[in-house]
């Protein structure tokens, strides 16, 4: 295990976000005349934050990103289920994607280096909760969430969710969405804590499936783990092994 007092590498800032731009452009009510007028025009400031995004992690692949609360502290399981689990996947040469803020964040950023793997923050500015650990090799600060959520997407061979809020179910319901309609085909879903997660398994089937608005092999997509080792277990050998497609494919080209 690296020692906890190591030097961590001063992580790489994109540009300082406002939270106010995207009230606005998401805002109906906002209706300003000269706010319209520039609507159009934050397409290239959305186009500039995709091409730096693009440039930076196409640099850490594969990686896994894992989610769960910002308020989850040190003394929690979670916490330390956490770290090892990314600590697990650092050693096994995958880079741990997470939103670079506290709680189980911090912790999966933590056990990254401990790892001596890549540890990543996809970080965005909030109101409160969301200041970047202290854990990070390369941080990215988003202005938008929806581009923020395309590197998380894009760039990660699976996600491991831990018990969270809103922020960790708005993850899993986009990730599980783009399975279930084969968007994203080559993709891993893990559900760290049973014990947390099994009631909304249980919604899904008596609610859901049951009413004919999911069907069963949509359950499937969807895999649960207690032990970091089982969550490494779930998602490493599809990670080595698309990346061995990808690398076999760029040799035939």
């Amino acid at each position: 295990m690296a020692d906890d007092n190591k030097h961590h590498p001063r992580p790489h800032f994109l540009r300082k976000k406002s939270i106010q731009s995207d009230f606005e452009l998401l805002d109906a009510s906002f209706q300003e005349e000269e706010f319209k007028k520039t609507d159009t025009w934050r397409v290239f400031r959305v186009m500039a934050e995709l091409v730096e995004g693009f440039e930076q992690m196409s640099r850490v692949t594969p990686a896994i990103s894992i989610f769960g609360s910002a308020r989850t502290d040190e003394s929690d399981p979670y916490y330390e289920a956490a770290r090892r689990t990314a600590r697990l996947l650092s050693e096994n040469g995958i880079t741990v994607i997470t939103g670079g803020g506290g709680g189980i964040m911090e912790a999966a950023n933590r056990g990254a280096q401990e790892g001596e793997g890549t540890s990543v923050g996809l970080n965005i500015e909030l109101p409160y909760e969301q200041e970047p650990n202290s854990y990070l090799d390369v941080l990215l600060e988003h202005h938008y969430f929806f581009v923020r959520k395309v590197m998380f997407l894009k760039y990660s061979y699976g996600f491991v969710l831990f018990p969270g809020g809103y922020g960790t179910m708005d993850e899993f319901f986009e990730a599980i969405t783009l399975m279930q309609t084969e968007r994203n085909r080559n993709f891993s879903l893990v559900l760290y804590g049973r014990e947390y997660w099994q009631p909304l398994e249980e919604w899904m089937e008596n609610q859901m499936l049951e009413r004919g608005y999911i069907s069963e092999k949509d359950l499937d997509l969807v895999t649960f783990a207690d032990e970091p080792e089982e969550a490494l277990e779930k998602v490493v050998e599809r990670v080595h092994a698309l990346a061995q497609e990808q690398a076999q494919n760029r040799d035939d080209e």
